[in-house]
């Protein structure tokens, strides 16, 4: 890992405390320099995106790992706003959910997610995902970055 480089900023916007945990885990325990941020519900996301209330300094995300299911308001709501905001839309958004239902596959894909993946509910097959995540999106794909000199 490269300590000199600038490290990747990933909100994950996720209900359940378990799955939180196992994500944190696995990004500290990973080859690339990250902090990971942490929205419970889709308000608090959109909070910390827009930077308001108690998010006036949280940085602008690399990537978010989003949930479909959350409580206040729900993943689809949070990544059409995504989407539709000029300075948000080029933030990778990966869909992290247990649905399976094409339904919310597609739904996830028209609101322009960067892709969707159902989680296990195996906890080794659970960190391969994550570990897979990582080792894709923040290792072979070149995120946008510096845009929060824009902001």
């Amino acid at each position: 890992m490269r300590q000199t480089a600038k490290p990747i900023e990933i909100l994950l916007v996720e209900d359940n405390p378990g799955d939180v945990r196992l994500t944190q885990e696995v990004l500290r325990d990973g080859k690339m320099n990250n902090n990971l941020y942490v929205a419970k519900d889709g308000v608090d996301a959109v909070t910390f995106l827009r930077r308001e209330g108690a998010y006036t300094d949280a940085p602008v995300p690399d990537m978010i790992l989003l949930d479909l299911n959350l409580p206040k308001k729900d993943g689809r709501e949070v990544l059409a706003e995504i989407k539709a905001d000029p300075l948000l839309k080029r933030i990778p958004v990966v869909v992290l959910t247990t649905s399976k239902a094409e339904q919310d596959i597609h739904k996830a894909y028209d609101l322009h997610a960067n892709c969707y993946i159902t989680k296990p509910v195996d906890l080794d097959q659970f960190i391969q995902v994550v570990t897979s995540i990582e080792n894709f999106w923040l290792t072979i794909v070149k995120l946008p970055r510096g845009e929060e000199d824009d902001r």
